[in-house]
C-alpha cells in the first residue's frame, strides 16, 4: 500500500516537473508583454498586454522555439487551457451588478443591439458569403462583437479552435482595433455638423463603449476625446465585457444542438456538457464582486494576477501558432473583419442614436 501511495506521489511530481519550463516560458513571455504594455507609447496605441503576449509568442513560436517544445510543450499546453480558463473565471473581479444600474437602459440596450447584431452578422458574412470555416468565423465574431481579445480566448475552449484561428481573430481585433482608436475622435470632431450620434461627451461615449473592440482601445479612444467621455466609455464597454457569460453559455447550447443533429448521443448532448464550466464561475464572481466583501487593494492584486495569467495563456497561443498557418487562412477573414468594422462604425452609430431616441 505505502509502495502503491509513493509511486503515485511521484508520478505528480514527474508530471508537474513536466509542466514547470513550459509554464516558466510561457510566464517569461506574458510578463514582459506586460511591462511592454505599460509604457506610454503602447498604451496610447491602445495594445494591450494581451495583444503584445501573443505577437512576441508567435516571433518566439516561429524562430527558436522549435528546439525547446520538446521539452516545454507540456506546460505550454497546461498554460493555453487551464490557465486560460482560470484567467476567464478571474476577470470577473473587474465587473459588478452595479456597473448595469449605472449605464442605464439605454446603454445595456445598445450594448446588448450590439453584440447580437455583430455576431450574427460574423455568422453571415463569415460562413455563408466568404466561405470561412465556422470556428475562425464565430472565433473574428466574438472578439468584435464583445471584447477584443479577451472575447476570443474565452470563446476558443467552446469552439475548441486551434491556435491558428485564434491568432487569426486576434489580429482582426488588433488591426481594426487600433483604426478605431484614431478614428472616434475624429469622427466625434465631425458629429457636431454630421449628427452621428447624439451630441455631448457622455452620449459618444456610449458609442466608442458599445462598439470599439478593446477595452485598452476604449480607453485611448475616450481619452483622445475627454475624461468624461472616457469614463462613460469604459463603464458601457465593462457592460459589454458583463455580456461575455451568457454568449458563450449560449454559444455552447447552440453548438451542442447543431452537433446532436449530426451524432445522435443523447448522453453528450445534456446540457451539463453543453455550459462551459468558467462561464458560470466568470458569473459567480461577478455576483460576488458585486457585494464588495472584500478590500479594494485586493480586488487590484486580483486584477494583477489575472492580467498575467491571461498574458500568459496568450503567449502560450502564440507559441504554437504557425504563421505558415495564417498565411494559408488568406484574406477572407480580414475581409470579413472589415465588414464587422464598417457595421461597428456605421450601424453602431445607427443604434446609438435608434436608442436614445427610443429609450431615453
Amino acid at each position: 500500500m505505502t509502495t502503491l501511495l509513493l509511486t503515485g506521489a511521484l508520478r505528480k511530481a514527474n508530471h508537474a516537473g513536466v509542466l514547470v519550463p513550459g509554464i516558466v516560458l510561457s510566464a517569461a513571455v506574458g510578463t514582459l508583454s506586460m511591462l511592454l504594455a505599460a509604457q506610454p507609447w503602447f498604451k496610447g496605441m491602445g495594445l494591450s498586454a494581451l495583444t503584445l503576449a501573443i505577437v512576441l509568442g508567435m516571433l518566439l513560436g516561429n524562430s527558436m522555439y522549435g528546439r525547446l517544445s520538446a521539452h516545454c510543450g507540456a506546460g505550454v499546453g497546461f498554460s493555453k487551457q487551464t490557465l486560460l480558463r482560470l484567467g476567464i473565471v478571474l476577470y470577473g473581479f473587474r465587473l459588478t451588478v452595479q456597473d448595469v444600474a449605472q449605464v442605464g437602459i439605454v446603454g445595456v440596450a445598445t450594448d446588448l443591439a450590439m453584440v447580437v447584431t455583430t455576431f450574427g452578422l460574423a455568422i453571415w458574412i463569415g460562413v455563408r458569403c466568404l466561405g470561412i470555416d465556422k470556428k475562425t468565423a464565430i472565433l473574428i465574431g466574438a472578439g468584435s462583437s464583445i471584447c477584443g481579445a479577451a472575447a476570443v480566448l474565452a470563446t476558443e475552449p467552446v469552439v475548441k479552435g486551434k491556435a491558428e484561428q485564434v491568432a487569426v481573430a486576434v489580429a482582426t481585433v488588433v488591426v481594426f482595433g487600433t483604426i478605431a482608436t484614431f478614428l472616434y475622435p475624429v469622427l466625434y470632431a465631425l458629429n457636431g455638423a454630421w449628427g452621428l450620434v447624439p451630441a455631448g461627451e457622455q452620449a459618444f461615449g456610449v458609442y466608442i463603449g458599445s462598439t470599439v473592440h478593446e477595452v485598452a482601445q476604449v480607453v485611448a479612444a475616450g481619452d483622445a476625446i475627454s475624461a468624461s467621455t472616457s469614463d462613460t466609455a469604459v463603464i458601457v464597454k465593462m457592460v459589454r465585457v458583463m455580456m461575455l457569460a451568457p454568449f458563450l453559455i449560449c454559444l455552447a447550447i447552440w453548438l451542442r444542438a447543431q452537433a446532436r443533429g449530426q451524432v445522435a448521443d443523447a448522453k453528450d448532448s445534456s446540457f451539463a456538457k453543453a455550459v462551459p464550466w468558467f462561464a458560470l464561475g466568470f458569473i459567480a464572481v461577478v455576483v460576488l464582486n458585486s457585494l464588495q466583501l472584500q478590500p479594494a487593494i485586493v480586488n487590484e492584486w486580483i486584477v494583477v494576477v489575472d492580467n498575467f495569467l491571461l498574458a500568459t495563456a496568450m503567449a502560450a497561443l502564440g507559441l504554437t501558432t504557425h504563421l505558415s498557418a495564417i498565411k494559408k487562412a488568406g484574406v477572407k477573414p480580414l475581409l470579413m473583419a472589415l465588414g464587422l468594422f464598417f457595421w461597428l462604425v456605421v450601424g453602431g452609430a445607427a443604434l446609438n442614436a435608434g436608442m436614445d431616441a427610443w429609450l431615453a
